[in-house]
């Protein structure tokens, strides 16, 4: 995971767009996008940026969290909507994320680079114990039936 106290610079923040990143910056809030991925940088009171959304997979041009459920991965929304992840997401997720820690400056640590680091993992097989339903662990708004 991202160390999200860490500070850039705003050299750092405008070389991205060089290394074929999509920047837009309003207001102070800088959102970064390549691969249908995302992250958000804000300025803080100093002179540096600080992320407040670590690096994702965007759906509608929304953040998401990546959750791991025990027998999938999925995306969770803002709005407590859960998206499958798809195997081309998952990747594009890893080369977004490995181009947006060299361009910043940020190392990657063993257990980061072997695999998708997720943001929740809520699951457990055994009955009874929570995190047995998933989906009641993280919030998830229940799926309405289908007749």
């Amino acid at each position: 995971m991202w160390y999200v106290n860490k500070l850039f610079d705003q050299s750092q923040v405008e070389s991205l767009a060089a290394k074929g990143f999509l920047v837009r910056s309003s207001g102070g809030v800088v959102r970064i996008e390549k691969y249908n991925c995302g992250a958000e940088l804000r300025k803080t009171s100093g002179t540096g940026f600080q992320m407040t959304e670590i690096p994702c997979i965007m759906l509608q041009g929304q953040f998401t969290a990546l959750w791991d459920a025990g027998y999938q991965k999925f995306l969770l929304s803002h709005d407590k909507k859960k998206f499958p992840a798809h195997k081309s997401q998952l990747v594009d997720l890893r080369k977004f994320n490995e181009e947006l820690r060299t361009a910043l400056g940020v190392p990657t640590y063993y257990n980061e680079a072997i695999g998708s680091t997720c943001q929740i993992s809520e699951y457990d097989r055994v009955k009874g114990r929570q995190g047995d339903v998933p989906d009641e662990g993280v919030g998830v708004e229940p799926e309405e039936a289908k007749h």
